[in-house]
């Protein structure tokens, strides 16, 4: 508990703070406008989907994080676009992020697929629960005393104007995008000492969709780079899939965790997912692994007498 405390107040003490602010998502490859504006208004129909991940379980105060999005093709005479929002909450230890992004992409049509440029804009919270900080418990360190200033002793919370942006290429068995978060480096105050800057987050996605012929399984690798161009995170993802309704796979984040994921249609356009990460490092010995659990829904209200289904390279 005493090394907990210690490094929230080593971060808080610090005057200007730089922070990775974006949580990791062990399925990424269904919620690409988590990350990627441009992929609004992929495939037919409007999609709403939410995401909640358990990461660490067994460690007191460990990363929880929510998400929501919306999000629907839509055309303008013969231009095609895309449009939708985005929520985030992401609580770790004493502190706390949310996010609410509205999301905009312009589609246009490129060889046998859709080359998409988006832009995300919202807004950042940061926030830090100063009234649960105890002093008391460091009492023996030379570093701090009870009366320290500097340290909140209340809530804490701050917000900051946010962008983002991307591009991203879908063609018929195979896709790709590249994309830019905390374009304008956002800073959150937390009264006269402490200044969160986030840094921007560059995410590197693709995937592929590979058929075999004549027995209803597909294979569906994929790949996620995710970088503050200070530390870096990969994560390879392989997923079977049999008659385009069940789901199965096995993931790598490098130098992380390994993952199981499970995943099938339980009605047209209603998907569910599941994936458990165990880690690799010294944290395998602290924690119970992470959960994280998706459900989606494709739907069509324009034009309900089409298909439910929802078209896109990872749902084919």
């Amino acid at each position: 508990m005493k090394k907990y405390i210690a490094l929230c107040l080593l971060i808080l003490i610090a005057a200007n703070l730089f922070a990775q602010f974006d949580p990791q998502i062990g399925q990424y490859m269904y919620m690409p406008t988590a990350v990627n504006p441009a992929a609004a208004g992929e495939g037919d129909l409007m999609k709403v989907s939410g995401l909640h991940r358990m990461q660490f379980t067994g460690i007191n105060n460990a990363p929880m994080t929510t998400y929501f999005a919306f999000c629907s093709p839509f055309r303008i005479g013969k231009t095609n676009h895309g449009a939708g929002a985005r929520f985030m909450n992401d609580r770790y230890g004493l502190f706390t992020n949310q996010t609410f992004h509205v999301q905009y992409a312009y589609r246009h049509k490129l060889g046998k697929g859709y080359l998409s440029a988006g832009v995300d804009i919202g807004f950042v919270s940061v926030g830090f629960k100063g009234d649960s900080v105890n002093l008391d418990k460091l009492s023996g360190s030379s570093y701090h005393q009870s009366g320290d200033e500097k340290v909140p002793t209340g809530a804490q919370t701050g917000m900051s104007f946010d962008m983002g942006v991307g591009i991203y290429y879908t063609a018929p068995i195979w896709y790709v995008g590249l994309s830019y978060s905390h374009l304008t480096m956002p800073q959150v105050q937390w009264g006269d000492y402490a200044t969160i800057r986030l840094r921007g987050t560059m995410y590197a996605f693709g995937g592929y969709n590979w058929r075999i012929r004549g027995t209803g399984f597909a294979l569906k690798p994929s790949a996620m780079l995710m970088t503050d161009f200070r530390s870096w995170d990969i994560n390879l993802t392989v997923l079977g899939e049999y008659k385009e309704k069940y789901r199965w796979g096995v993931g790598y984040r490098i130098g992380g965790s390994v993952t199981v994921l499970l995943g099938m249609d339980i009605i047209a356009g209603l998907q569910l997912g599941y994936t458990y990460e165990l880690p690799t490092n010294k944290l395998l010995f602290e924690s119970y692994g992470t959960h994280e659990v998706y459900l989606a829904y494709g739907f069509d209200i324009l034009k309900p007498k089409r298909t439910n289904r929802y078209k896109s390279v990872r749902y084919l």
